[in-house]
């Protein structure tokens, strides 16, 4: 498989094996289509914002009622510095990765819904190929839920490759 001169390339990772999976993927399948391309390999995580509510069971004798309840914003902006150095670090790893393979890369870093982000930097970076390391996430939770991959391979605006673990 070979990537058109010009052409940009993304692998989207996250902390499990599957995104280094397809980060290693990429670094040896398409090392040297992206070093003649001109562009780096563009390496984006992101990070699903924490949430704005939780939920605390208030006892009325026998009976539970169920009260959402805001977070504060000191701690939802917290979890939220806290999540941007771990997706950093992460994101520095690969990039290291990239140049022990002699690959330039240009990491992202987005907080926000992985779905929606990644979809939107495609379209933002005119991103031609995209790549996606495939969560082993159950049946039950792929269909409540949906996958990441699942909803890219639907909704991207460029080819996408989904690197399965291999059997």
């Amino acid at each position: 498989m070979a990537v058109e001169i010009g052409k940009k390339v993304m692998v989207a990772i996250d902390e499990s094996e599957s995104g280094y999976r397809a980060l290693r993927w990429v670094l040896e399948n398409l090392r040297e289509s992206i070093k003649s391309s001109g562009h780096p390999l563009v390496i984006f995580m992101a990070q699903p914002s924490p949430p704005n509510s939780n939920i605390y069971a208030a006892s009325l004798g026998s009976a539970r009622m169920y009260c959402p309840v805001s977070a504060a914003t000191g701690y939802v902006n917290c979890v939220q510095e806290q999540n941007l150095v771990v997706s950093l670090g992460i994101l520095e790893k690969a990039k290291s990765i990239c140049a022990t393979h002699g690959v330039n890369a240009e990491t992202i870093a987005h907080i926000g819904d992985p779905k929606e982000g990644i979809c939107d930097a495609v379209q933002k970076y005119n991103i031609k190929l995209l790549v996606l390391g495939d969560q082993e996430i159950g049946k039950i939770k792929r269909a409540l839920v949906g996958s990441v991959s699942n909803y890219c391979v639907h909704n991207a605006k460029c080819p996408v490759l989904v690197v399965k673990k291999p059997e």
